[in-house]
């Protein structure tokens, strides 16, 4: 199969990075089809940098407490009029890159029309695909990754950010992005535990004034919406961890919340 061809604009590639030796070489490799990779280093001490230099790509490298600050200097960095954004945990197949260059000509063909896509997600636990139960803060099934230069908005928090696409949305991407969420069910743990302790500083800093009450409801509303509308119970065994992760979520927050404050 032929290599996709690269729109005549300049299409630019952001990864934000915090230690991903592990994942960034296979990352950046499948990103070729772009002109230019732009590579966001947040405090990392693994060997992150030589693999992004050895790749030719700008780096950036700087120290962003905020989630949503460190993808808008990566989005400034851009010299692209159109940003394609891809974490160092997903993967680009090649049926993708050759879409996204074909909408992006389209596009540039016709002068006017949408400011951003949104791309459809795979998600693996390890290598198994797991494409049910997604969602509630706890998993992604399709992102706005895929936008023109300056028309995304992040919010000042420090997990899962607020995004608002300041443009005209275009029909969602075809193909699927491949996004290895975790290794295993351990990794996975240790993700919740990490999130919802970023969580309960944004919720601190914020005044959020949720009650136990109400985020003990949430675990049986979100375990219901992961498990039962989203179905995933598909997934067997894990879909069920899913379902329960997705649930604790908030609960977890809020009671890390409530300990931030009390020191």
């Amino acid at each position: 199969m032929a290599a996709p061809t690269t729109p005549s604009l300049q299409l630019s590639a952001l990864v934000v990075a915090h230690n991903e030796a592990a994942q960034l070489a296979a990352c950046l490799d499948g990103l070729s089809f772009c002109d230019e990779i732009v590579v966001v280093l947040d405090r990392c001490t693994d060997s992150s940098r030589d693999i992004a230099a050895g790749r030719g790509a700008t780096i950036i490298e700087g120290a962003w407490e905020i989630e949503g600050s460190r993808r808008q200097a990566g989005q400034a960095a851009c010299a692209g009029r159109w940003v394609f954004e891809v974490d160092a945990d997903e993967r680009v197949p090649d049926a993708v890159a050759a879409e996204i260059c074909a909408v992006l000509n389209a596009r540039e063909a016709a002068g006017q029309g949408a400011d951003y896509w949104r791309l459809p997600f795979d998600n693996y636990i390890g290598n198994r695909l797991v494409r049910y139960g997604w969602g509630a803060s706890f998993g992604v099934s399709a992102k706005a990754i895929l936008y023109r230069q300056g028309i995304k908005h992040w919010g000042a928090q420090r997990v899962h950010p607020k995004v608002l696409m300041d443009g005209v949305a275009g029909q969602p991407l075809q193909g699927r992005m491949a996004h290895y969420v975790d290794r295993d069910v351990s990794d996975m743990i240790q993700r919740l535990d990490r999130y919802t302790s970023l969580h309960a500083r944004d919720m601190v800093e914020a005044g959020d004034a949720s009650t136990l009450g109400k985020n003990v409801a949430r675990i049986f509303g979100r375990f219901y919406k992961g498990y039962v509308l989203r179905k995933g119970y598909r997934e067997g065994v894990m879909g069920l961890v899913i379902a329960l992760c997705a649930g604790l979520y908030p609960f977890l927050s809020y009671v890390k919340a409530q300990e931030l404050t009390k020191k």
